[in-house]
């Protein structure tokens, strides 16, 4: 998976990602990637997901495509670094229009610097997930998003 441009909107943040070949294209690709996903960010498990099948992300979660779960990985490391759970994120998709294996998601944020984090450091969690790359720090990463947060000036 690789992000290939993110633009940041007023009020959101789209995000263009490539998946690249059809295999990784969905979490049935590895059957050990819900199970590291859930480890690494038990959060994951609370997290609400509009699918119209009203099933919960947690169940979601060992079936989906792989930039919904980088949509929820990003959201989970907004909400631990201090943003509202209440934000929301989406997953879409037009292979016609923009290619196979391309997606385009999208955050709402209260803070863009920690939203435009939080999308670099689920980047380093998705390697770790789909099974490319090393465990990372999610507790440090959560650190460095928390000090990114727009203190307000004093009046």
């Amino acid at each position: 998976m690789r992000v290939h441009s993110v633009t940041v909107c007023a009020d959101r943040i789209d995000v263009i990602v490539d998946v690249g070949d059809a295999e990784a294209l969905r979490t049935t690709s590895d059957a050990a990637i819900a199970e590291r996903a859930i480890a690494l960010l038990p959060g994951l498990e609370e997290h609400a997901c509009k699918n119209g099948d009203e099933r919960t992300f947690a169940e979601e979660i060992g079936d989906t495509e792989v930039p919904h779960l980088f949509e929820h990985v990003v959201m989970e490391l907004m909400a631990k670094a201090g943003s509202p759970r209440s934000l929301r994120g989406e997953t879409s998709w037009d292979f016609r229009r923009d290619g196979h294996g391309i997606f385009r998601v999208s955050f709402e944020y209260d803070d863009d610097l920690v939203c435009l984090g939080a999308i670099k450091a689920a980047s380093k969690v998705m390697s770790y997930i789909t099974g490319t790359g090393p465990a990372p720090d999610t507790e440090a990463e959560t650190v460095r998003l928390r000090t990114l947060r727009q203190v307000p000036a004093s009046a």
